[in-house]
């Protein structure tokens, strides 16, 4: 016998066509569930100069955009330039970033200048509104040197410098595609160009007026990024502005220049009022908290040391006048100090990296004050009689207790003392010391005071 085996059932062509046309629409649903609710669109501002503080929030936007799996992340940008250290950390973390920067100049009327051009070849799209430039890209030495004027001869560390910053923007040009050539110019010549003929000329990918028309243009864009090449999609999204942290709000504040200086002086005249007025402690406290902020900005900024150094001789200097007077010497030379090492202190050329003239100028002028009045207590004091001890007797007042031929006991500050003087006193009667031989003094009658009772 032989058993029939069955063989295996056998799915009809119409349960086929279902399975496909079913896997399909969720195929096509879950596509349009993702085009529907695209990833965030993220923007920092990054307005004035750019210092630690801009770095720090570009870092953490970065972070951010990361973090939340945004589609895209915009800067806003209108910086007149900056630090060149705070402009490479934006740039590092502009081509490390997985998620697309596009840097937008704008509103109109801002600018990308000096550093900020970097920024913008650095970005995976640059754009700007009408009205906008960008340029202007030379570096300013430390110290504030001037440029050199055309046809003279740069110095070998000025060359240095400047080949240095021609290969870095040439480098991001080529990296993002725009053109190079402008980019050498900015940085060689200074030269600048306006929204419209930087769009013509390839520095720019894009002219757009306001957010919204930036993202009607960025919608479908390719580009590449650290982690491979990434489709924008920004149709329908709504920007959200990111909003500095208090640690970088506080970190703005400390790290500017005229701040830092005002911490650094309140933190050196506190220990100085600690150490010579021992045990108030707040002088103190305060004075190491606003020294350790100041010193803490002080590293994240381009400080001249021989400058702060000079602050630093200026200040002890004016303390030491009210120690050791010396009419003057001490003091005045102390503010020549103090105000040298202020101009000194942060000159970098660098627009909104100087210390501001009227904080120094007002600053001196209130050492200049304590000089003045510290001269003019010390005089008095030298004019002044002997306050203290038996010296101090020699022209006080005294009143005679009791008196017999030429001698007696007067009173005199609180004591009663041995007295030698003419004949014919009379108890209660006012007198003033003219000597003081070891413990016995001299009188004469003292014709303005009135006679008191001497019991």
């Amino acid at each position: 016998m032989f058993r029939r085996v069955r063989g295996p059932t056998l799915v009809r062509p119409a349960a086929w066509l279902g399975l496909v046309v079913l896997a399909a629409g969720l195929v096509l649903g879950a596509a349009s569930g993702q085009e529907a609710r695209p990833g965030p669109v993220l923007m920092v501002e990054v307005e004035g100069a750019i210092g630690p503080a801009t770095a720090a929030r570009v870092e953490d936007a970065v972070d951010t955009a990361r973090e939340r799996g945004a589609d895209v992340l915009i800067l806003r940008l209108d910086t007149p330039g900056g630090l060149d250290a705070s402009m490479r950390s934006i740039v590092q973390a502009v081509l490390a970033s997985p998620v697309p920067v596009v840097t937008w100049v704008g509103p109109s009327g801002a600018r990308a200048a000096s550093a900020g051009t970097f920024i913008l070849y650095a970005s995976h799209v640059a754009a700007m509104a009408p009205g906008t430039n960008l340029g202007a890209a030379t570096p300013v030495p430390i110290g504030g040197a001037p440029v050199p004027e055309e046809g003279s001869e740069p110095s070998a560390m000025e060359r240095k410098v400047i080949n240095d910053a021609v290969a870095y923007i040439q480098g991001l040009a080529e990296m993002r595609g725009r053109d190079a050539g402008f980019a050498e110019r900015a940085v060689r010549e200074g030269a600048s160009l306006a929204a419209d003929a930087a769009r013509k000329d390839g520095v720019v990918d894009l002219l757009a007026a306001n957010e919204a028309e930036l993202l009607a243009m960025l919608d479908g864009r390719a580009v590449e990024t650290a982690t491979g090449a990434r489709t924008l999609a920004t149709r329908g999204a709504a920007i959200e502005t990111l909003e500095p942290t208090w640690q970088a709000r506080l970190l703005g504040v400390i790290t500017d220049p005229t701040i830092a200086y005002l911490l650094l002086l309140v933190g050196i005249y506190g220990l100085i009022l600690e150490v010579f007025t021992p045990g108030t402690f707040l002088p103190g406290v305060t004075g190491a908290i606003c020294l350790l902020l100041a010193l803490y900005a002080f590293q994240l900024l381009p400080v001249d040391l021989t400058g702060l150094a000079l602050i630093a001789l200026g200040v002890l200097l004016i303390v030491a006048e009210a120690f050791a007077p010396s009419f003057g010497a001490l003091g005045i030379g102390g503010m020549v100090a103090f105000v040298a090492g202020s101009i000194m202190l942060m000159d970098t050329g660098v627009p909104g990296f100087a210390i501001a003239g009227p904080v120094i100028a007002g600053v001196a002028l209130a050492g200049a004050g304590l000089l003045l009045a510290i001269v003019v207590l010390v005089t008095r004091g030298q004019k002044r009689g002997i306050a203290t001890g038996k010296e101090s007797l020699i022209g006080s007042a005294g009143l005679v207790r009791s008196w017999h031929a030429g001698s007696g006991r007067v009173t005199a500050q609180g004591e009663i003392w041995q007295a030698h003087g003419p004949d014919g006193l009379l108890p209660g009667q006012a007198v003033r010391i003219r000597a003081l031989r070891g413990l016995t003094v001299e009188v004469e009658p003292d014709l303005q005071s009135p006679t008191e009772d001497a019991s």
